[in-house]
């Protein structure tokens, strides 16, 4: 066939190509996630779990979801989820909690570069170090809008009440405003602009806001972050809490 008798392409339309930019760049987010190492994984659900990711997009997570560094993990109502990341360290959230992953920085055979932080945007949760917490205890940090949390190898509790802890009971009522926290094992130290407090275990904290000094709160007062056995005893099979399926997909 001659180049003269050769069968000519249609244009796009205009139409297509705004399809082919939209499908575009609807991949390239997913593409990128997907060759982002992962650095946990969600082992327990009982509801919507959702990671909002560095540039904009959001995933829908459920059992087994792997986690990245740099998203931020949100749970709805009623729901509580269980994280276990690459050093065994684990985290459970409340619902309706926020936790961005900062950085979760960790090679076996590489303790040097270990560095964790976890960024407390809402809600609470409770967390349970792992090798990183014993090996390398000043490089794993938690952080609020009160305080930095570091750690010695720890078990503890944080509950971030900002107007949204009405539902919460207490024995004193309604939880005040500010950071609580509890210790169940090891010990934790509280840093803000204002001062320091170190706790240990069996000990109840307090930071009321950035330009207070988190204090020791007496055991009658002191506020323990609780989730529901299921979610929290240490079961091992990576098994769906409530009416959660084994699936993610992005959320448009």
């Amino acid at each position: 066939m001659t180049a003269s008798a050769r069968p000519r392409r249609k244009p796009m339309r205009a139409a297509e190509l705004i399809l082919a930019a939209a499908a575009a760049l609807w991949i390239a987010p997913a593409l990128a996630q997907s060759q982002q190492a992962p650095i946990g994984t969600v082992t327990h659900l009982s509801g919507v779990l959702v990671a909002r990711q560095p540039d904009g997009g959001t995933r829908l997570l459920g059992v087994k979801s792997a986690i990245a560094e740099g998203e931020t993990l949100v749970t709805e109502q009623a729901t509580y989820a269980r994280v276990k990341f690459s050093d065994d360290g684990e985290v459970v959230l409340r619902p309706s909690s926020q936790l961005k992953i900062e950085s979760y920085q960790y090679r076996n055979a590489e303790p040097q570069r270990d560095n964790v932080l976890l960024s407390l945007l809402k809600g609470g949760l409770r967390s349970v170090t792992g090798l990183i917490g014993k090996r390398s205890r000043d490089n794993v940090k938690f952080s609020t809008s009160t305080s930095t949390i570091g750690i010695r190898g720890t078990h503890f509790g944080m509950l971030l009440c900002q107007n949204d802890c009405a539902s919460i009971p207490t024995p004193s009522g309604t939880p005040e405003n500010g950071l609580h926290v509890d210790v169940v094992d090891g010990a934790i130290t509280l840093t803000n602009k204002a001062g320091q407090q170190v706790l240990t275990a069996g000990q109840f904290g307090f930071v009321r806001d950035a330009n207070t000094a988190p204090v020791i709160v007496p055991p009658g007062r002191g506020i323990q972050v609780t989730m529901p056995p299921s979610i929290s005893r240490n079961a091992g099979g990576g098994k769906t809490i409530g009416t959660s399926s084994n699936f993610e997909c992005p959320v448009m």
